[in-house]
């Protein structure tokens, strides 16, 4: 069998790709991976998804997501793909032993980000850590919280942190920040920054709860001195994302950092039929509203993609 539409990936981009693509008439087959729907699933409260007014849970609204998208006739399975021939026609996918023909593809295997790895940071996520400042900052307002990282976006979440934070500190295990000069200065100039040179997160400590909340955390420091205790109740790892782009490398085209390319304003890729959207293409936004509009667009670019291909 030869679907029309095949799903790479889940989260809000192909939840919603699925959506359009099955309101078609597509009959579109997501194949979910081992997590379906992405970043949010390790996400407590989303309070800036439009339509939620009193905030909703992330595993709660990918559920919500993934009914929509059954409920107009999309088939999700939870596979990983692991292989993809994207030449000629139909292109190829294989989860394992599984292998799906498709007329199309949209690939919406979104970024992950990428942690220090220090004890606490995985079972305090979401309950004090966290990789967006923008998603989770207002949940800080009046708090002290910490950033860890030295580059640009580090020093993008600690200034959009003191809009709610009462201190910001950046920790950084240098004593010279990796940031564009301009992004250093405003973080250097700010009354509510301050920073802990030469420092790398140990461990992030707090309660079990319920609730269950960060406390503190312990900075190692690199020159070899004594480790030191920093009572916090954030703290941001700003160290960056991989987009999880690898599977389709041989075929498509990346930048420096590994997102996928697609054309300005669109949603295609170098490869009539092949399509991208969400956070696997997108090293700015990384929203959940921003990925889930870039599906919309797959979706219907997969459409009148078929549609020529029937009236050629």
């Amino acid at each position: 069998m030869t679907h029309d539409v095949v799903i790479i990936g889940s989260g809000p981009a192909g939840y919603t790709a699925a959506v359009y693509a099955a309101r078609a008439n597509l009959a579109p087959l997501m194949l979910a991976g081992p997590e379906p729907g992405g970043q949010l699933m390790i996400t407590t409260d989303v309070e800036n998804y439009p339509g939620f007014p009193d905030g909703i849970l992330g595993p709660e609204l990918m559920e919500l997501f993934q009914k929509q998208a059954e409920r107009f006739g999309t088939t999700v399975k939870h596979e990983t793909v692991d292989r993809v021939v994207l030449e000629g026609s139909p292109f190829q996918v294989w989860c394992g032993e599984d292998h799906y023909l498709a007329r199309s593809v949209i690939v919406s295997t979104g970024a992950s980000a990428k942690w220090t790895g220090a004890k606490g940071e995985v079972e305090f996520g979401g309950h004090g850590v966290s990789a967006c400042a923008t998603c989770d900052g207002f949940f800080f307002r009046g708090k002290r919280v910490a950033v860890i990282g030295g580059g640009d976006t580090a020093m993008e979440e600690a200034v959009y942190l003191t809009r709610h934070a009462e201190h910001v500190t950046v920790v950084h295990r240098r004593d010279t920040l990796r940031a564009s000069k301009i992004m250093q200065q405003r973080a250097l100039d700010h009354p509510k920054i301050s920073f802990a040179w030469n420092r790398a997160l140990l461990e992030v400590t707090g309660t079990e709860g319920p609730p269950r909340k960060v406390t503190g955390m312990i900075l190692e420091d690199t020159t070899g001195g004594p480790n030191e205790e920093l009572p916090i109740e954030g703290v941001f790892v700003a160290i960056g994302h991989q987009p999880n782009s690898q599977v389709f490398t041989p075929y498509l085209e990346t930048d420096a950092l590994g997102y996928l390319i697609v054309e300005p304003g669109s949603t295609r890729t170098k490869i009539p039929g092949v399509f991208a959207c969400g956070d696997v293409t997108d090293r700015v936004y990384r929203q959940a509203v921003t990925a889930a509009g870039t599906g919309c667009m797959a979706a219907i670019e997969a459409e009148r993609y078929l549609e020529a291909l029937d009236h050629a």
